[in-house]
């Protein structure tokens, strides 16, 4: 940190780019030159504890302790950009304010003016810190903000230390599957708390691959699980389920295999009072066999073959044996299709390898993740995130980026972490909040 407290690097520094939450970030590390603290109007400051972050409503940081001439002060403090913005931001008349007893500021512009609001409308001792700033620090904010690289500390990011890597690593990837848990509890709510209901909407929404996953999950809505129980040894009915509530047997079909299929549907569906869905398939720019017609046959064979999937994944004790259970090959018919009515040439319809892997990161370890959060049980996480080490890292777009400047990815743990890092952080230019981003800021 010398580079950045040294007196010699501090000057009358021109900076257009300060923001509050640059503001607040070099406040709350105290990334400014502490010597010789003063008030706006005079008064010897010094700053026995900045006070704790706070991301909600209110003022920007709580509980610090300031100490101005001979008295201590305890409570909250407020940044802006200009002392002007307490009055134009109304918190002269908001109650949630009349516990500041400190208000720091890149810039006075009130000439001595002085701004009152707290509780004893008293005046609000200032800090000015523009002359006070690292030129360097400011410098390479600026950088990581105008950067159009693939991530903003492209040039930087691979001389960050591994074990400041390895720590920011494991904090995105329980960010990443708390976002996912919230989502599953958002699912459970719909259903009255069914985990085998939920766990079905996930896998027929991950088995429809981005381009799909909306509509394979409101066909798997339209059909309950109890429906599905009752026909479950019946793979040709459960393809007529699946691709009916899909709008796909409403073709005038040659072929006896799919006229076969629309007498099923039409039967269930007045058996049950269902309608399809009303949702675009789509099979543009799709390779072969991630056709929905494909995908939808070896969810159905899923189906025919695991009973109780969520009940058998919370005591399964190896990721091994939830791959055995989804490696699933679609029916005969599929061996010489893609589509209905159309011939190709031999080829088992097997999920595959790469599938498989998609269906455990992207719906096994979340509910399974999800499930452990919500009883408060540990074993149940612990055993999700075992489990992510235990797959093979993702290939994307994004994991080969972070490749390329030699960030590691040897499993899909890591992966998840990049993934979560690139789309939530490094898009939104949120370096403020990265460790990386950190560790490049004061290094």
């Amino acid at each position: 940190m010398r580079s950045l407290i040294n007196q010699g690097t501090f000057s009358k520094f021109k900076y257009a780019g300060v923001t509050e939450r640059l503001l607040q970030f070099i406040w709350q590390l105290r990334y400014f030159n502490k010597n010789g603290l003063v008030t706006t109007k005079g008064e010897t400051l010094e700053i026995i504890f900045p006070g704790i972050y706070n991301s909600n409503q209110g003022p920007d940081f709580s509980e610090a302790r300031i100490k101005i001439a001979n008295t201590t002060w305890a409570g909250n403090v407020e940044l802006h950009l200009k002392t002007s913005d307490w009055d134009k931001h109304g918190h002269q008349n908001d109650k949630n304010y009349n516990t500041v007893v400190f208000h720091v500021v890149w810039e006075d512009d009130t000439n001595n003016h002085q701004i009152t609001g707290n509780e004893n409308d008293k005046p609000l001792p200032v800090l000015e810190l523009k002359d006070k700033v690292s030129k360097l620090l400011l410098t390479r904010y600026e950088d990581l903000m105008n950067s159009s690289t693939f991530i903003p500390c492209q040039q930087t990011a691979h001389s960050v230390p591994g074990i400041i890597w390895k720590a920011w690593k494991e904090r995105l990837m329980a960010e990443r599957l708390i976002r996912k848990s919230n989502t599953i509890e958002n699912y459970l709510l719909q259903n009255n708390f069914h985990w085998e209901e939920t766990c079905w909407w996930l896998l027929a929404r991950n088995f429809g691959m981005n381009v799909n996953a909306d509509a394979f999950e409101q066909i798997a809505r339209s059909i309950s699980m109890t429906i599905l129980a009752k026909h479950k040894h019946q793979v040709i009915q459960l393809e007529a389920l699946l691709f009916g509530q899909a709008g796909l047997l409403k073709e005038k079909f040659t072929e006896a295999y799919p006229k076969m299929l629309q007498k099923e549907f039409k039967f269930l569906s007045r058996k049950y009072n269902l309608t399809p869905v009303p949702c675009r398939i789509f099979f543009l720019r799709m390779r072969p066999g991630n056709f929905p017609t494909i995908r939808l046959a070896q969810l159905a064979m899923m189906v025919n073959q695991s009973a109780h999937l969520f009940s058998k994944i919370k005591e399964a004790s190896t990721v091994d044996v939830i791959k055995k259970w989804f490696d699933v090959t679609a029916n005969d018919y599929w061996h010489y299709h893609y589509l209905f009515d159309e011939n190709s040439s031999f080829k088992k319809k097997s999920l595959g390898a790469t599938m498989i892997d998609n269906l455990i990161i992207n719906t096994i370890t979340p509910i399974l993740f999800a499930y452990g959060h919500h009883m408060h049980e540990q074993k149940y996480k612990d055993k999700a995130l075992t489990w992510l080490e235990c797959i093979s890292a993702e290939n994307n777009s994004i994991t080969r980026g972070f490749e390329k400047l030699e960030i590691e990815n040897k499993n899909a743990r890591d992966s998840q972490a990049l993934i979560q890092l690139k789309n939530e952080y490094c898009d939104n230019r949120r370096c403020l909040d990265c460790f990386i981003g950190n560790a490049i800021l004061k290094s």
